[in-house]
């Protein structure tokens, strides 16, 4: 756990030891998640990762699993 402080101007900074291991030594983004359990900040990258996991659990095993299928199904379901 870290402990990191706020500006007035609501700036932070993450110690130098985190924003290595999250790649982020030379400036970078975060994207910051607000849960009832508090606040998660994730890289862009952690980010892309988390959300192709999510999106295997439904798409697994499915080769059409792309957005044109996806429309082109919706469409001959609605009889269009």
């Amino acid at each position: 756990m870290a402990h990191v402080s706020i500006t007035p101007s609501g700036r932070m900074s993450l110690p130098a030891e985190i924003r290595k291991r999250l790649g982020v030594v030379n400036g970078g983004a975060l994207l910051l998640e607000e849960t009832p359990d508090g606040v998660i900040l994730r890289t862009v990258a952690q980010s892309i990762a988390r959300a192709q996991t999510m999106v295997r659990k439904f798409t697994a095993g499915n080769t059409n699993a792309s957005v044109d299928a996806f429309l082109a199904q919706r469409k001959r379901d609605s009889g269009e």
